[in-house]
């Protein structure tokens, strides 16, 4: 893991969840970042259409639904993000010949969307109890005109960058299971980026322990 320099600064806003808030899904959670926020639905493992059918693993379909209108370009990109952050941690092989199917929901969009979306994707996903290796979370960075490195941005924030990136870190060694990129940006900037955000992933994994932990301490 790099060294995080000193005028990379970390710090996220305010995190919330819930899980098993649909009756009809197999898995279901709502993630909250700040005043973005989206809800997440998991149906399977299913019968798969034949078409789609693969022999030695399960198909996961993931389909991103914004809050007004229809699916876009930018949807399409992001729901790829997520499948390949999805099918890197998920144990598909234990359920050839059927599907899975996530559904995101964006209830309000406030800068770090996909990361959002990967965190309320993971929660999802475990509160259907489907195997995986490991844990997934999304953590977006912003570089703004002076070169300073901004966590979980804002909208207004990420306007004003001149280059965002998220990436996809797993719990168990800190990979990077996925990244998106957009603007111009140095190799330096890039690794100190990363660092920020193996750095704040350990933040958001232990948030979600806790977020567990308070669930299942309620229910026993």
């Amino acid at each position: 893991m790099m060294e995080v320099s000193d005028s990379s600064n970390v710090t996220l806003r305010e995190f919330g969840c819930e899980q098993s808030l649909l009756s009809r899904p197999d898995g279901s959670a709502s993630f909250i970042q700040g005043d973005t926020s989206v809800l997440a639905g998991v149906y399977g493992p299913a019968e798969v259409k034949v078409s789609k059918e693969i022999y030695d693993r399960a198909t996961l379909e993931v389909l991103i639904q914004p809050k007004v209108g229809l699916p876009s370009v930018r949807e399409r990109s992001q729901e790829q993000c997520v499948r390949e952050t999805c099918e890197a941690s998920l144990l598909l092989s234990l359920h050839p010949r059927s599907s899975l199917t996530l559904i995101l929901q964006v209830l309000h969009d406030d800068g770090s969307l996909l990361s959002c979306s990967l965190n309320a994707a993971c929660m999802a996903l475990m509160d259907a109890g489907l195997p995986m290796s490991c844990l997934f979370c999304g953590v977006t960075c912003a570089i703004d005109t002076e070169g300073k490195i901004i966590t979980d941005p804002s909208a207004t924030q990420e306007k004003e960058s001149r280059a965002l990136m998220t990436f996809a870190i797993d719990s168990k060694e800190g990979r990077v299971l996925m990244s998106a990129t957009k603007g111009a940006f140095t190799v330096y900037e890039l690794q100190q980026c990363i660092a920020v955000s193996q750095k704040a992933s350990e933040k958001i994994f232990q948030f979600y322990r806790d977020s567990v932990q308070r669930r299942y301490s309620k229910t026993l």
